[in-house]
């Protein structure tokens, strides 16, 4: 015996099973308008409603009436084809946020790692398009430098045995930082030491190459990719790091009434599947 309130469509070959509450959650679609079949696109079929539009399209349209979100994969790109299935089921609100491009394509973050070393010091500047990376980073990275003892100076020869105290990153602009570290004479023959270490990584890092390594290793692993490297000083041996990845859409908000449907929440999940409901 059938239940009234479960209602299945077949979308362009593509069997979905829903609640008749959840289609009538925008009542100005054409969604919540099936039902009464008045509507010449959706036809009845040995009890299923068949539409002929994109059925793998619809599994993101049909979890946005579930959930009041849309959830896309990491290597989405098909948002014109998503925003004309929104306005084919009239759900305007959501077509319009889909067509606003310059917000919800990806666009490309650059960011650059300048490296110097100058025997036993290296200096590291990082700039980035996106202050917010930027700001991440400053979180991450923590340089620290060695401490006297007793009032005395440098009482010991071997710099790990030395306390050591946290010193804030140079931060020029919203766009980059700078830190260093390795040895040098701070006055005279007493001998100092700067350390860095980047999060997650608990290690307290002396040699510049070795920061560098991390650093470069962590970037890739966030998902930048290394397009060019090359040398900006031959005289003074500065090393330019040049990476690029694709920035996400931003988060929003979502209102549950569809006559005050303005913000649409998009997020965008790290996955290139789309399951088949």
């Amino acid at each position: 015996m059938s239940n009234p309130d479960v209602v299945t469509l077949n979308v362009g070959g593509v069997k979905f099973t829903t609640l008749a509450s959840t289609l009538q959650r925008f009542p100005e679609s054409r969604l919540a308008h099936m039902l009464d079949g008045s509507d010449r696109d959706f036809r009845l079929v040995n009890g299923q409603f068949f539409v002929d539009r994109d059925g793998s399209l619809f599994s993101y349209i049909l979890d946005y009436l579930r959930t009041s979100h849309l959830t896309l994969p990491s290597d989405f790109s098909e948002y014109e084809r998503l925003q004309r299935e929104a306005e084919f089921y009239q759900l305007q609100a959501l077509a319009e946020q889909l067509g606003q491009e310059n917000f919800y394509r990806p666009r490309q973050e650059i960011l650059e790692v300048r490296f110097l070393l100058q025997e036993t010091h290296a200096f590291f500047r990082v700039f980035c398009s996106c202050s917010s990376t930027v700001e991440a980073l400053a979180d991450r990275i923590v340089m620290y430098v060695e401490q006297p003892i007793g009032g005395q100076g440098w009482n010991f020869p071997f710099s790990n045995q030395k306390p050591l105290a946290p010193v804030p990153l140079q931060r020029p602009s919203h766009h980059d930082l700078i830190f260093q570290c390795g040895t040098d004479f701070a006055t005279g023959d007493q001998f100092g030491a700067r350390y860095v270490s980047i999060k997650p990584d608990q290690r307290k890092l002396l040699n510049g190459t070795n920061v560098l390594g991390l650093l470069l290793d962590i970037l890739l692993r966030e998902g930048f990719s290394l397009v060019s490297t090359r040398a900006v000083s031959a005289e003074e041996k500065v090393e330019c790091y040049t990476f690029q990845r694709k920035k996400r859409p931003e988060i929003l908000t979502i209102a549950e009434d569809y006559k005050q449907e303005k913000n649409i929440n998009i997020q965008v999940k790290p996955s290139k599947s789309t399951k088949k409901k």
